[in-house]
């Protein structure tokens, strides 16, 4: 039985990664910030990390934040992990780190970088973005009268629990490097999936596209995010909402 670390395990990836590694019979250790016993700010490191740690064989790195400190987090954890003599770390990063230049972006490939360098054995696994985030994106931005979008922008979201199946999959796996991205199924312009959440709820919005400016704008609207070779997700977004309004998906 492997003992893993989960970081981040309480959230929205890192719990349903914690959840098919336990039934798969293998101990799980939950690292955040609120949740004992290993209730711990990655940012800030010191001996409740070294605990957390301590005869850990695996390490699942899921913690992330928008709001910045993911740099800093991962030196600690690396640090940590190489003083318990940690045989490999995993890291889920986003598809477009190195090709859309916006802060958590930057952030994320950084931190990609400290894993490579770590003198760990790692795997690095990028993803697309998750269903969740388009209905959260989706939900507040239709609160207005209309629903604005960046003109000329696709996405290409993906069901959190594929990935989490992956990360799961890798884990129990030898460290591979960086491995193959996992894209949703399919590549949809940002209108029709805003459409559909739409329809999906209930909702009726005009829906304007707005043309914006920036390099960050530009690698979107160009698809630097997107990774349609790699297009191995199975959930898509109609059936993603279907299914959290307690639908099958059948007429």
């Amino acid at each position: 039985m492997t003992t893993i670390l989960v970081t981040g395990g309480t959230g929205t990836l890192g719990r349903l990664v914690t959840e098919r590694l336990r039934a798969g019979g293998h101990e799980v250790r939950v690292l955040s910030r609120h949740t004992s016993p290993y209730a711990v700010d990655l940012r800030h490191g010191g001996a409740a990390l070294d605990a957390a740690v301590s005869g850990v064989e695996t390490v699942v790195h899921c913690a992330s934040t928008p709001r910045g400190g993911d740099e800093e987090a991962a030196g600690q954890l690396v640090d940590a992990a190489r003083r318990a003599g940690v045989g490999h770390l995993v890291y889920i990063s986003i598809v477009g780190v190195d090709r859309v230049p916006m802060g958590y972006y930057k952030a994320k490939l950084a931190v990609e970088r400290r894993v490579e360098d770590s003198g760990l054995g790692f795997t690095i696994l990028r993803a697309t973005q998750f269903h969740d985030l388009l209905v959260q994106v989706f939900g507040s931005l239709s609160k207005a009268p209309v629903l604005p979008l960046p003109a000329g922008a696709s996405d290409q979201p993906v069901e959190v629990d594929e990935v989490a199946a992956r990360l799961a999959e890798l884990a129990l796996g030898a460290p591979a490097g960086r491995v193959p991205d996992l894209g949703g199924p399919q590549v949809r312009t940002l209108e029709s999936l805003a459409r559909a959440y739409l329809k999906a709820t209930g909702r009726r919005r005009p829906v304007v596209n707005i043309p914006l400016w920036g390099a960050t704008y530009r690698a979107f609207r160009d698809g630097g995010h997107l990774a349609p070779r790699r297009a191995v997700g199975k959930v898509t977004f109609e059936e993603f909402l279907a299914r959290q309004a307690g639908d099958d998906g059948r007429d």
